[in-house]
């Protein structure tokens, strides 16, 4: 039974390997039989193929992506950063602008008057326990700044240095309210004396009864005694308005500062003034343009002719 059953599984191995090597054969000189049972094997199992992969794909793509994706969130990470980091330089170089800008204007309104100055950045804006409007200035003693030195901005008069400590200053703005300046009227002899409000504005008052002023004269800071607590020649700022001076002892009016004191950033300290008062040659060759009056006129319409009655 044994030998029977082992004929019988040889013959078959025989019968195989013939068959294989007959389709072989076949398939090595291009019989198209054998394309065709292949194109037929490739056709029955194309949808089970198709069908696989519409079950695997997904599957495998989401493994995928659970692979990538701490991948992906490091990389929008860094790309957060790297945009923070733009942004941060951006806002840098804008802000290196604004003062180079601010320095250049200082330096040359220092320089057509001869002053000298030491050139300083403004740290910090707000009150102190005696005045309202102050700012801290990064000099101080170190740049041999004393108290009563003029400062300036490349648009005119800032304030007036306060307080000195070792590296830093203390400056009164302009516009705080026991700030006072003498000032006289450009291209004439007539001075008042400028006080500030807490705003953009302050009042003028002339000392001479005979004196008159106008919307648009440009006001200059006189200068005082030893050159402390101002230079002579500041532009300080333009008239705005003039109120109605009848019946008063001498005339008023409103006046808008030069320097935008809200917004600085570079200053600079007067340390020596020019031998000669510059008078009108630091006058702005464009001050704010004079406001024209407004003339409102009021139309009254005339009565309509009533119909006559013809009897």
């Amino acid at each position: 039974m044994r030998n029977g059953g082992d004929n019988r599984s040889r013959l078959l191995l025989v019968i195989l390997i013939v068959t294989s090597l007959f389709l072989i054969t076949l398939d090595l000189r291009g019989v198209a039989v054998m394309q065709g049972a292949r194109n037929g094997a490739q056709t029955i199992l194309s949808p089970f193929q198709r069908g696989a992969s519409f079950v695997f794909t997904p599957v495998g793509n989401f493994f995928s992506d659970i692979a990538h994706l701490g991948r992906t969130r490091s990389q929008l990470k860094s790309l957060e950063d790297e945009n923070a980091k733009l942004r941060e330089r951006i806002l840098t170089r804008k802000s290196i602008d604004v003062e180079v800008g601010q320095l250049k204007t200082v330096l040359n309104l220092a320089g057509k008057a001869s002053y000298k100055v030491v050139n300083a950045r403004v740290i910090s804006q707000g009150s102190s326990a005696s005045f309202t409007q102050t700012i801290i200035i990064d000099a101080g003693a170190n740049m041999k700044i004393t108290r009563d030195m003029t400062v300036i901005s490349g648009d005119g008069l800032v304030g007036v240095v306060k307080d000195v400590y070792p590296n830093t200053s203390l400056v009164m703005l302009a516009s705080d309210p026991s700030f006072r300046v003498g000032v006289r009227i450009a291209d004439t002899a007539q001075i008042g004396i400028l006080s500030g409000q807490g705003t953009s504005h302050a009042v003028l008052q002339l000392l001479d009864s005979q004196s008159s002023v106008k919307v648009g004269d440009v006001l200059l800071a006189r200068g005082s005694q030893g050159d402390k607590p101002f230079v002579p020649g500041v532009p300080v700022g333009q008239v705005t308005y003039v109120a109605d001076s009848a019946g008063a002892v001498s005339a008023t009016a409103e006046v808008r500062y030069f320097a935008h004191l809200s917004s600085l950033r570079v200053v600079a300290v007067v340390v020596k003034a020019p031998a000669e008062d510059p008078r009108d040659a630091l006058v702005p060759p464009k001050p704010f343009p004079t406001p024209t009056p407004t003339v409102t006129i009021y139309v009254t319409p005339s009565a309509s002719p009533s119909p006559s009655t013809k009897k």
